[in-house]
């Protein structure tokens, strides 16, 4: 699971917690908060679009959380069975992404912006409303969700009836409890709730007022120095032999190249995501050795913290040859190599970084084949 814990993964038994936090739970039989929202579908939705149904069913979920993400299939399955007999299931995305560091989004390939959730339905081919409350968060502090995802369950007059887990296990293989779905099923024969409260466990809700951790990273970040080194045929070799259980990405670039410079901001944010994981990128220009400083200067621009190489000869297609014989054309040129050499992915042109990112997820080891094989299977 990664950082999944340093990360602030919580299980939270909100008895305790309801005198503690600053953004209480919404209280059993309390009206459901209104609100209007943007939607993935370009809609705006409101509380009152749904008041026919008999059960409401509010999840807030995200993108960026490896919990969450083993709970989209999950929320969709609910959606389609009790959709069919009117119970409207409606999530929320409610945290701020501007409280995220990107270190932070080492099980994702996205975070958890309005366009990435849309990127995120179309990549998991999701139905469901999915609505985007990461702007003011007011939707969010009314409900008052501690992890993702929580669950808010409400009757045919909107009181809340159930708040809690959606069921027992985050792995799919060992549920054993159904308790969203026992909510359910106990309001539309008009029973009463067995089981109104169940603690929640997931990545916490990412507050506004945590931006100013993502200020001080970002701070912490620009302070790393970034350099540039040159490298020779023997090098490239050794580059592309990639000995070890580490993953590496190789971006051969030039300053003169347009495609690159624009790509550049996001391998970086790549390498930032998954450092931690035994992930490594290599950027190599393909400039002339006497252009060293311009090419440190875009470094520094881009404030490129990997490892940076140049050329170390201005026999290119020698270099070219000693990484990839078959590599005698264009930059940019980018490979992803697995443990001792096995490539993953390559491009030559600009890279398709959600494509590149899933192949990355799909392919590092992790606590939970689970999260390997949500990659694997859109």
């Amino acid at each position: 699971m990664q950082k999944l814990f340093t990360f602030a993964l919580i299980s939270l038994m909100s008895l305790a917690l309801r005198g503690e936090t600053p953004h209480p739970i919404l209280a059993l039989g309390s009206p459901a908060p209104n609100f209007a929202l943007p939607g993935v579908d370009g809609k705006n939705h409101q509380l009152s679009d749904y008041a026919s149904s008999p059960v409401l069913v509010v999840v807030f979920t995200c993108d960026h959380c490896p919990i969450a993400q083993m709970y989209e299939h999950r929320i969709e399955q609910l959606y389609e069975d009790y959709g069919k007999r009117g119970v409207a299931v409606v999530a929320i995305q409610g945290n701020d992404p501007k409280a995220t560091t990107i270190e932070e989004l080492d099980s994702s390939d996205a975070g958890d912006t309005l366009n990435e959730m849309k990127a995120r339905v179309q990549y998991k081919h999701l139905r469901y409303p999915y609505l985007y409350d990461g702007a003011t968060q007011a939707v969010t502090r009314a409900y008052g969700p501690q992890a993702t995802p929580h669950v808010f369950i409400f009757d045919k007059d909107r009181h809340l009836r159930y708040e809690g887990r959606m069921d027992n296990s985050y792995r799919i293989e060992m549920v054993k409890t159904q308790d969203a779905r026992n909510a359910i099923e106990a309001l539309l024969s008009n029973k009463p709730v067995p089981v109104t409260h169940t603690g929640v466990f997931g990545c916490s809700t990412k507050w506004q007022e945590k931006e100013s951790l993502r200020e001080s990273y970002d701070q912490k970040l620009e302070a790393q120095p970034v350099s540039v080194d040159l490298v020779d045929a023997q090098g490239l070799k050794k580059l592309r032999a990639n000995a070890g259980d580490n993953f590496t990405l190789v971006s051969f670039w030039a300053t003169w190249c347009g495609s690159c410079v624009a790509e550049f901001s996001d391998l970086q944010d790549t390498f930032r995501m998954y450092s931690d994981r035994g992930f490594n990128l290599v950027t190599v220009s393909a400039n002339m050795p006497d252009e060293k400083a311009s090419v440190l200067r875009l470094l520094q621009k881009k404030h490129a913290t990997s490892r940076n190489l140049l050329f170390g000869s201005d026999d290119t297609a020698a270099l070219q040859a000693a990484f990839d014989p078959k590599w005698q054309s264009a930059v940019p040129y980018t490979v992803l190599l697995g443990p001792n050499g096995k490539v993953l992915y390559s491009t030559l042109g600009s890279v398709d970084i959600l494509e590149l990112r899933r192949k990355l997820l799909a392919a590092m080891p992790s606590d939970y084949i689970g999260f390997n094989q949500y990659w694997t299977n859109p």
